[in-house]
């Protein structure tokens, strides 16, 4: 389901992601339209724009929470024209799985899009590469990401884009091994324990959420 206000790019997203194989059974222009469609018969996954009518303010994102928490097995992509550091905090911090926040721009990256809708749909959490990047470059020497070396970083910063182990080492050209020896260093470095029922890599994304 997707909710959008623009109509051009509303509809442009129906014809997309049908062309793809995907079932769109509702296409609203309001974030409350939105959450009575859900209600009303819950999909795989929703698209809905953080700035929606009335407002233009946040009501996208409230109805994103809304459908996070009345429905969880129901995937959550949130897309943004600017990046809202709050608000992907916000996403994430209730719980990181089957969750995405990406900016309109991706859109037209049609493949990265889709993959993303994928990896949500899966239980994964995505973020938009832009947004991990601009995340990383606010860090500052008082920061535990600044410890991080030029290869942990890009490990960690690949991490938080979703990508499993196997995607990230043939992201970077690294074997599994050294993925897996550099996210443990990685943890080990943000004092991510090994505390049961915490996911250290959501921990890790949270980290540069609040960095």
């Amino acid at each position: 389901m997707l909710a959008e206000d623009s109509t051009l790019l509303r509809e442009g997203l129906v014809r997309l992601l049908t062309e793809e194989g995907h079932e769109v059974p509702a296409a609203v222009g309001d974030a409350a339209a939105l959450v009575r469609e859900v209600a009303a018969r819950p999909p795989d996954l929703v698209v809905v724009d953080i700035r929606m009518p009335p407002t233009h303010t946040d009501e996208g994102l409230r109805a994103a929470l809304e459908i996070r928490e009345r429905w969880p097995g129901v995937g959550v992509l949130v897309l943004s024209q600017h990046m809202e550091r709050n608000y992907a905090a916000q996403l994430l911090t209730s719980n990181a799985e089957r969750v995405g926040y990406l900016l309109k721009d991706r859109v037209a990256q049609v493949e990265e899009f889709l993959d993303a809708l994928e990896r949500v749909r899966a239980g994964g959490a995505v973020l938009d590469p832009e947004v991990v990047r601009q995340l990383v470059v606010r860090t500052t020497h008082s920061d535990p990401l600044a410890r991080l070396t030029p290869r942990e970083r890009s490990v960690l910063e690949t991490l938080a884009q979703g990508y499993t182990n196997a995607a990230i080492a043939e992201k970077l050209h690294i074997s599994l091994s050294a993925v897996e020896k550099n996210l443990n260093t990685v943890f080990d470095k943000l004092d991510l324990t090994r505390t049961t029922g915490y996911n250290r890599r959501i921990l890790a994304v949270l980290r540069y959420l609040e960095s």
